[in-house]
């Protein structure tokens, strides 16, 4: 298959329809008719089931979509992390990606023992909203990433564990309910008066729910200081908080495993520099 035909599935997959997909792609629909069509002829199976307001996947075309959008996005990553090694005149450098004020003392310990190593190169750290640190190391615009498992979808990367531990509530102090020893997760986010915060989606959107729309890890503390939400984090978060919260263990909460994840074909030096650094800490 070509990247092209790919990317004119994945299109009609996603808008459900061959116009709008036709439309997003810039090209007439009759061409775009065509060429799924091909595809399915040459895979030997039907992709879709049309019918007159669309077109749904069938078993095969969910599969070719899973797929697909893995070979698109090594695709992407492959002329990103060129584009990257041409900008840079040759000189190696790594991208990590983190969640914004999660892990902060882990990640310290790791870039101050990395750039102890005699060959350490560069590394330029990314920080970004919870959720979009998976598909930055997909598409290319990071070379790895720390992760934590049971949030972020780590298939498809190679990754060592780095630190398990349990989950926390943070409260306001004074609040009723940080009187309390413990909770359990659904105490936890059914208290009346302390909503937990909604983090965005990949596109920019929020789940429905009453909590506050937050952006950055900062923005949520400072809530739950003045008794706007409560918040629930991995223990070891609990060394940036300041006077005013209260945490409370959760009694039930899954626990929570931080791990440097990387794509399984790369090959770079100082990629496998630093997965060896962590692997020491």
């Amino acid at each position: 298959m070509e990247t092209r035909e790919l990317r004119y599935f994945v299109a009609v997959a996603e808008e459900a329809h061959v116009s709008r997909a036709a439309e997003r792609l810039g090209m007439a629909q009759p061409p775009l008719s065509r060429a799924i069509a091909q595809l399915e002829r040459r895979l030997g199976a039907d992709l879709f089931v049309r019918t007159p307001r669309g077109v749904t996947l069938t078993s095969a075309g969910e599969t070719l979509l899973r797929e697909g959008r893995v070979a698109l996005a090594a695709v992407e990553a492959a002329e990103r992390r060129t584009r990257r090694t041409v900008a840079a005149a040759g000189r190696a450098s790594v991208v990590l990606t983190a969640k914004a004020g999660a892990s902060s003392e882990l990640m310290a310990k790791l870039l101050d023992a990395y750039a102890a190593e005699p060959d350490a190169v560069d590394v330029e750290v990314l920080l970004s909203p919870p959720g979009h640190q998976a598909p930055m190391l997909r598409d290319g615009r990071a070379d790895v990433a720390i992760l934590h498992r049971p949030f972020d979808d780590t298939s498809g990367f190679d990754v060592d564990p780095l630190l398990v531990e349990d989950q926390v509530l943070i409260l306001p102090g004074g609040h009723p309910a940080s009187r309390r020893s413990s909770m359990t997760l659904a105490e936890a986010t059914s208290i009346p008066d302390l909503p937990l915060p909604r983090w965005p989606n990949l596109d920019g959107s929020y789940p429905d729910g009453p909590g506050p729309e937050l952006r950055d890890l900062t923005q949520v503390l400072q809530l739950v200081r003045l008794g706007r939400a409560a918040m629930v984090l991995p223990e070891s978060a609990q060394a940036n908080l300041r006077d005013g919260l209260v945490v409370l263990p959760i009694a039930d909460a899954p626990r929570v495993t931080t791990v440097i994840a990387w794509p399984p074909h790369s090959t770079s030096t100082g990629v496998a520099g630093l997965v060896r650094t962590a692997g020491r800490l």
